[in-house]
């Protein structure tokens, strides 16, 4: 809900996905929650949440992009073991707002590290402390939003101008089937490589 609220989803809107997820509506609708494992390009890896109402169909569909865009099904563990379930509250950067600053607010609240991005610090924790971590943004004052658990990877690949042009097709690819919530990977696509990508473009 938080998050539903944060990104601005009428309350009407919340209201009947609340009562749909509920039963209350008359539909019986049961939806299951299932990972799927892929390869990409140069040797990245791909872990991918759906939510479906039907599993046949999102394990034909994601199997279908990921191969349709150069992509390879990976077996059940074998890309698993690759991420760790963290928890993660994105803060939105203000004027003045350091990484230390953030630090200091999360602390005592159970943060792993604070991770300067582009536009926003990365708060990461273990996903049951994710309470303590809002809790202590708020009383702290601070913006945040996304700030739900996550698979992150424990090491990153990089990737060349070829590789992360593919990679990203695959990627985007997985990312607009209704069923897939997220796309975990362990890409790494470095500043140089998104310039050289903008170059061609």
């Amino acid at each position: 809900m938080s998050k539903a609220k944060k990104n601005s989803v009428p309350n009407d809107n919340i209201d009947r996905a609340i009562k749909r997820g509920a039963g209350l509506t008359g539909e019986t609708i049961d939806y299951s929650e299932i990972l799927y494992e892929a390869r990409g390009p140069q040797g990245t890896a791909l872990y991918i949440e759906c939510l479906t109402d039907n599993k046949n169909r999102a394990a034909s569909e994601v199997r279908v992009a990921v191969t349709r865009h150069g992509g390879t099904m990976a077996d059940s563990g074998s890309v698993a073991y690759l991420f760790e379930r963290k928890g993660v509250a994105e803060v939105t950067k203000t004027d003045g707002l350091t990484e230390d600053d953030v630090l200091m607010a999360v602390l005592d609240a159970g943060a792993d590290e604070v991770i300067e991005e582009s536009e926003v610090f990365e708060v990461v924790s273990e996903a049951t402390d994710l309470p303590e971590i809002r809790k202590a943004l708020e009383e702290a004052g601070l913006d945040y939003n996304n700030d739900d658990p996550q698979f992150r990877p424990t090491m990153k690949v990089d990737l060349d101008a070829e590789g992360a042009k593919k990679f990203l097709k695959l990627a985007d690819a997985i990312e607009e089937l209704d069923d897939v919530q997220n796309v975990y990977s362990n890409a790494n696509i470095s500043e140089s490589v998104i310039a050289e990508l903008e170059d061609e473009d």
